[in-house]
């Protein structure tokens, strides 16, 4: 045997066991491909597709930092402090009945350093499909001017089933809202009693069951846009009508406004009437400059809620709380008028200075009020 014999013939021996070994091998499966989650630019920036759905998934939020201050603003103290953190979820998806949303947003404030100060709740939840939405929302009560010298709701956030038309440069709405803790906001004096501490007025209140029903209409017209809005509150059997307008007018933007009570109600209690007006000056393209005032007609009148208890044996009244009075408005009038200004300090972070000065006639309630705020949005 040759050289070239024993060559070939190793090969061919090397070649028959490599191909048994083989005959045993364990082949491996294939991976399965990886799915990216997919940016959703259907409802706008910030939204991806859930992975296997078809479903568009938002998270938002924010952290603010403010101080308040204003008179008796935390108990006896003329300022308060407190922190809040906001996180929302908002999905989104295309049907054969048009857009399906679902929006939860959570709510933390924390006013000191306790424990037993902070708290998380739902702030908003609801369901909304193409012109219907029901849940706990922000109703347009809660639509008022860009800057913080108005004040033109008391109650803006109710379980609600709400059906909007919307043809984007108009809308039309109807909304039924449960009242539910607006209730004891407000009393009616029914006479007066006299103790060992004094004369007192009587006070009743209806049960809190309330519902309200809202009507609206609005339109954009250009740099123009205009709301009218008008509720009922049942329990209370008042009404309430509000106008708001905007106008693009040379740098910045000018915002009136009026509302009309027959009553005291859940949805605006402040006065009989008040009319309010701002300038939202777009400084540059960080700074927003807004001086506004609002005059209010026929201010509500308040009332200390308590009771007589005794005191080491002597007749004390004891403050429980306060209450808007519901037998008929003031013939006292107010105003207040204030600047807001606005920064963006850098993209997700900003901060709001507000200062306002409020002055009623006849009572010695004029005051400075307003806030500080540093806010990390996302």
């Amino acid at each position: 045997m040759n050289i070239k014999s024993l060559l070939i013939g190793s090969a061919a021996a090397l070649a028959a066991v490599s191909g048994a070994k083989a005959a045993d091998a364990i082949v491996a499966a294939e991976p399965e491909p990886l799915e990216y989650v997919r940016v959703c630019d259907a409802f706008g920036t910030g939204f991806f597709y859930i992975p296997g759905t078809e479903t568009c998934l938002k998270f938002g939020g924010y952290v603010r930092f403010q101080t308040e201050f204003g008179r008796d603003r935390s108990g006896t103290s003329d300022w308060d402090s407190f922190t809040r953190a906001q996180f929302e979820v908002d999905t989104r998806t295309d049907t054969e009945l048009g857009a399906l949303r679902g929006f939860i947003g959570f709510r933390g404030n924390a006013d000191n350093g306790s424990a037993a100060s902070s708290s998380v709740f739902v702030d908003q939840a609801f369901i909304e499909l193409g012109g219907l939405k029901v849940g706990k929302f922000y109703s347009w009560w809660d639509d008022g001017l860009s800057g913080e010298a108005d004040v033109l709701s008391t109650n803006a956030l109710f379980n609600s089933i709400r059906y909007t038309y919307d043809a984007g440069s108009f809308w039309a709405g109807i909304s039924v809202d449960e009242l539910e803790g607006t209730g004891s906001q407000f009393a009616t004096q029914v006479g007066t009693v006299t103790t060992g501490a004094g004369t007192f007025g009587v006070f009743t209140q209806e049960p809190d069951n309330n519902v309200g029903i809202t009507g609206g209409i609005g339109g954009n017209f250009g740099g123009a846009s205009l709301q009218l809005i008008g509720s009922y509150d049942v329990d209370q059997e008042e009404g309430a009508v509000r106008l708001i307008g905007t106008a693009e007018i040379g740098p910045g933007t000018l915002g009136l406004a009026g509302v009309w009570a027959s009553g005291a109600n859940a949805y605006y209690a402040e006065s009989e009437w008040a009319i309010a007006a701002e300038y939202a000056i777009k400084a540059t393209d960080r700074l927003t400059i807004t001086p506004g005032a609002q005059w209010f007609g026929n201010v509500a009148d308040r009332a200390a809620i308590g009771g007589v208890v005794d005191v080491n044996g002597t007749p004390t009244f004891v403050q429980t709380g306060t209450a808007i009075l519901g037998n008929d408005f003031s013939n006292r009038d107010a105003w207040q008028a204030g600047i807001t200004i606005d920064y963006k300090i850098t993209e997700g972070l900003s901060t709001k200075v507000a200062v306002n000065y409020y002055d009623e006639d006849g009572a010695d309630t004029d005051q400075w009020n307003g806030f500080v705020r540093l806010q990390r949005s996302f």
